[in-house]
């Protein structure tokens, strides 16, 4: 399963209306039921990225960020996708990032 990251200013939305485009993209290229999507604000993204295997995010990103970025702009606009979706593509079929070990 991966966990992606969906962010902008807000969380609400923008991310929004990115995340249908995306589950679209991810469901026809069959990734149908191996994924699931948070939505959050760009200020959320460093206490969440180290249970998240990338990030897709609708809005500027800071450099100090250690997590694998997808730009969500063009799915936003319209504009040309096809270098977004292979990012996308090639997110999900990478291995899944290691998780922090959990003590009790």
């Amino acid at each position: 399963m991966k966990h992606i990251l969906m962010a902008c200013g807000t969380g609400i939305c923008t991310s929004s209306a990115v995340r249908d485009r995306v589950c679209q993209i991810l469901d026809s290229h069959g990734f149908a039921g191996t994924y699931d999507v948070t939505p959050c604000k760009m200020a959320d993204v460093p206490a969440l990225a180290e249970t998240h295997d990338f990030l897709i995010a609708v809005t500027l990103i800071p450099g100090t960020l250690d997590i694998p970025y997808v730009n969500g702009t063009p799915f936003l606009t319209g504009g040309d996708t096809s270098a977004s979706e292979r990012s996308l593509l090639a997110l999900m079929r990478a291995p899944s990032r290691a998780r922090a070990s959990v003590c009790s």
